[in-house]
């Protein structure tokens, strides 16, 4: 079976020579496994190369992308001999929107990469594997996202205003009509939006649009000059056709339109709705969310005796559905801002049991309020770089339980290694499938005192 990948042309920053592998030149290669990321990986000419859109044991024709020392990266062009277990990408943008790069492997498959991958890390960063791998937490395949960010570019030599996702490899911009990935209340919403932007006075104000979709759908349009009055009515009649709020950002941080308008979304299970604004952290995958939230809790088993501390809390995501548990929960964010919503969260869902502080969790931690009269068990949620200064002075908290949700398997196997060198053992971990169709691996792991 012969295919054809009908993507754009990459322009690699490297120019038209990068290494000793020119950029753009054809190669067939044999794919032998697949990286973390789920390119193929082929072995050619005494060097390695990585191929996007390829599967183990098929023979593709390879165009070069760039190239470092005995590195090469590539995409498929031409599928000689396809893999039993490829599947025709749903999405008629794949292969050229650089949003989903997992299209072509079946969901098993991709379950199976992402949970390969969590278990490398954890053995080869900290040599150690969980005492039971759990499940992995799953939920819709599509149409699962609940946030967007539309590129906006205006090309000033057409005297045209480019709008879409950004396409793989590459800083061009693919117009796109509709996202198999986003949520079904965003779809009009993105299928109007070019026709609307071009339709301003002034497109060349704008930097890019924000789409969201939680208590309410909403319309985030960034710009980098002063909107006039006439596009700022069109943007509002826009919104108000769709049933959408509409947000502006200039320089500062994002205002609504109108100051009644609030954003937010509701974890159902513990009748909790959480405020939010445009920028704030909230995790894209309503499902799977609600599902790692009640993952964590069960997994914790806190009694409502304890007292629990909730770090990189964020809006409360965590922390509110354990107050509904526990009998106190001290959480702990480095943004002001997000601290201060996440108090207000608690007030409007009337927990008082819950107490929230600002601390810089990326530096040792020191001598603070919060970190007094110990813990029985502590959550971490920490961003892709990990938690380290933390995981390093955990031991002084007194916990016994610890769970970590990570974004990032390296390092949330290299802050395992510090756990358990502390005298903690790994007693269950397992991937959370927060985003279908891409490589991209959260994980959820147990951590219990010896």
């Amino acid at each position: 079976m012969t295919r054809r990948n009908a993507g754009l042309r990459f322009q690699p920053s490297g120019g038209p020579r990068a290494g000793s592998v020119p950029v753009g030149k054809k190669q067939l290669l044999r794919i032998e496994r697949l990286a973390s990321d789920g390119r193929g990986i082929a072995f050619e000419g005494g060097r390695t190369w990585f191929v996007a859109g390829a599967l183990p044991g098929e023979h593709v024709e390879a165009r070069v992308l760039g190239a470092r020392s005995q590195v090469v990266e590539a995409c498929c062009e031409r599928i000689q001999d396809a893999a039993p277990k490829r599947r025709e990408p749903p999405c008629r943008f794949a292969g050229r929107c650089g949003g989903c790069s997992l299209q072509h492997m079946n969901h098993a498959d991709q379950l199976a990469l992402k949970q390969r991958t969590l278990a490398e890390q954890l053995e080869r960063l900290a040599g150690i594997a969980p005492r039971q791998w759990a499940e992995p937490l799953v939920g819709p395949e599509f149409a699962y996202r609940r946030r967007a960010r539309i590129a906006v570019r205006w090309d000033a030599r057409q005297r045209r205003l480019e709008v879409g996702f950004r396409a793989a490899a590459s800083q061009a911009i693919v117009a796109i009509d509709d996202c198999s990935v986003l949520v079904a209340p965003l779809q009009p919403i993105l299928r109007a939006l070019p026709e609307l932007l071009c339709s301003l006075q002034r497109p060349q104000a704008l930097g890019h649009v924000e789409l969201f979709n939680g208590t309410a759908s909403a319309v985030l349009v960034r710009h980098v000059a002063p909107l006039g009055g006439e596009d700022l009515a069109r943007l509002q009649a826009f919104c108000a056709q769709q049933g959408a709020q509409l947000w502006l950002q200039g320089e500062g941080e994002p205002r609504p339109a109108s100051e009644d308008q609030q954003l937010g979304y509701r974890l159902e299970r513990w009748n909790l709705e959480l405020a939010y604004r445009p920028g704030d952290f909230v995790q894209v995958n309503a499902p799977v969310n609600e599902a790692m939230v009640a993952q964590a809790l069960d997994w914790l088993a806190v009694r409502d005796d304890e007292r629990v501390l909730d770090l990189f809390c964020g809006l409360g995501n965590f922390a509110l559905p354990l107050a509904r548990q526990a009998r106190e929960v001290v959480a702990v964010e480095g943004d002001e801002a997000m601290t201060r919503r996440a108090a207000a969260n608690a007030t409007a869902n009337g927990l008082a049991n819950v107490h929230f502080f600002r601390a810089d969790l990326s530096n040792p931690l020191v001598e603070t309020p919060w970190a007094g009269r110990g813990f029985s068990a502590v959550l971490l949620d920490p961003p892709r770089d990990g938690a380290w200064q933390v995981v390093r002075q955990i031991g002084t908290l007194g916990a016994r339980r610890l769970l970590y949700v990570s974004c990032n398997p390296a390092t949330l196997a290299r802050d395992s290694a510090e756990l358990v060198r502390q005298g903690y053992r790994l007693e269950r971990a397992g991937i959370l499938d927060m985003f279908p169709q891409t490589a991209h691996v959260e994980a959820m792991a147990l951590f219990e005192a010896d």
